[in-house]
């Protein structure tokens, strides 16, 4: 199974204060998600972009939403035992905050990419993380973190671009539709005009479901609240 999350701090009820009540159902959904990837899977790979590139966080980690304006700890794993890391990437912080807000006793593993990772770098990453699950005799969860574009709304953290509508009116569908050809086929370089962190990781979403049979998807939540557009979704693997 795989689920998609945005990762907006905001998530955090104690960061978003007077914003909780705007926020409840984008919540709710990601809850929903995170409920039933727990249900299918004990380790999960979470996915996400960050500036600092490619590499791989292991379960052992914990970080803080501290540096979002709230000392909220999570861990990757429930026996994670490191020292705190306040700079932990955003889409490891959403994943490890979602497994605990779920009560979900699973190890999680972060594969990061660049935000502009080539597209076809992020097809093989997917194509690796999809043999690796096959290969391993106990289902493997992929959560897959990144928010759409940012540029909705004057007051959206990139301005307006009305490039921005059709580009997650696309993701929104290809994401319904377990549609790996119209993530694989998402411009890289509008994205990153756009301010999309998830065009790269929904590419490794694709990578993975492409390389690994058909699947059916869902789409729990898709909606705009402050300029920066926030889909969650379920792909389930069919017979």
């Amino acid at each position: 199974m795989a689920v998609v999350l945005p990762e907006p701090p905001l998530l955090v009820p104690e960061l978003a204060t007077g914003a909780a009540a705007e926020t409840a159902a984008l919540r709710a959904a990601c809850m929903a998600a995170a409920d039933r990837l727990a249900g299918a899977a004990r380790r999960w790979i979470a996915v996400g972009a960050d500036a600092g590139g490619r590499r791989t966080v292991g379960p052992d980690t914990r970080g803080s939403f501290g540096g979002f304006g709230a000392e909220v700890e999570v861990a990757l794993a429930p026996d994670a035992s490191a020292p705190v890391d306040r700079e932990l990437p955003l889409p490891l912080l959403v994943a490890g905050w979602v497994a605990g807000a779920a009560g979900a006793a699973v190890r999680i593993r972060g594969e990061l990419v660049a935000p502009d990772e080539p597209t076809p770098a992020c097809l093989t990453l997917g194509a690796a993380l999809a043999a690796e699950c096959a290969a391993d005799p106990e289902p493997v969860g992929l959560l897959v973190v990144g928010d759409g574009a940012a540029t909705h709304t004057e007051r959206a953290p990139g301005y307006l671009d009305e490039r921005a509508g059709p580009f997650d009116v696309a993701v929104a569908a290809a994401l319904r539709d377990a549609d790996t050809g119209a993530l694989a086929a998402l411009d890289a370089g509008l994205a990153t005009s756009l301010m999309a962190a998830g065009r790269a990781p929904w590419q490794v979403l694709a990578g993975a479901a492409a390389a690994n049979g058909r699947w059916r998807g869902e789409l729990l939540h898709s909606s705009v609240p402050y300029g920066v557009a926030y889909h969650v979704a379920v792909w389930t693997p069919e017979p």
